[in-house]
């Protein structure tokens, strides 16, 4: 990252609003990062809300000082100064399928000086991992070919299968669970197995599914 901004270039972090952004920015701070770091959209409001009960975070004096070190982009003025200046953007959505790091890509990546970092996991068929598999991006209304170095950093927060049956496990008592957010398949897969392992009552909701807990 030092060397892409040190070369007159632009880093764009594409990342979750919550949790992920604030992330990126307390590692750039706890190793003093001295060039600009711009951090817009959801990742913005949620900072703002974390700063207010900074107590319940693990390091609270850290992500203080890396949110009093960055540039908050307050309009469209802010953005385009942000793409063209040497430095660091951290935006949403983490996946380049919404939000102002869909805007920032189209102008980071069209030159080679510059790059985009992925810090999450990327569901086939998004955006980013179209840009993560093939190099393209949406610009200007159509897909091209990114300039851009790309490249992708393992970041992920989410727990292993082995993890999560560590945790189903240590449950007492005969709690119904609820099996979501998991890739295609997945969940299902996971019900079946605490219901067969465990003989848990186990669901894995779909889109429209009503249930009164």
């Amino acid at each position: 990252m030092t060397e892409v901004v040190e070369s007159g270039g632009t880093v764009l972090v594409p990342a979750f609003g919550v949790g992920r952004s604030q992330e990126i920015a307390c590692v750039l701070a706890a190793h003093h990062f001295e060039y600009p770091v711009t951090i817009d959209g959801m990742a913005r409001e949620a900072s703002k809300i974390m700063m207010t009960y900074k107590e319940f975070l693990r390091d609270p004096k850290l992500f203080v000082d890396a949110m009093h070190a960055i540039d908050w982009v307050e309009g469209w003025r802010d953005r385009r100064r942000a793409t063209k200046t040497p430095g660091v953007i951290i935006a949403p959505a983490g996946m380049l399928k919404g939000g102002p790091a869909v805007f920032y890509t189209s102008k980071v990546g069209k030159k080679s000086q510059n790059a985009i970092f992925l810090v999450s996991y990327q569901i086939p068929g998004t955006p980013g991992r179209e840009l993560l598999e093939k190099g393209v991006c949406l610009i200007d209304g159509k897909m091209r070919k990114v300039k851009a170095r790309v490249e992708h950093f393992d970041f992920s927060s989410h727990c292993g299968a082995g993890q999560l049956k560590d945790a189903v496990k240590s449950l007492r008592g005969k709690p119904k669970i609820y099996v979501v957010h998991g890739a295609e398949g997945n969940c299902e897969l996971f019900a079946k197995w605490i219901k067969s392992e465990l003989g848990l009552d186990a669901v894995a909701p779909r889109t429209g599914d009503i249930f009164e807990v």
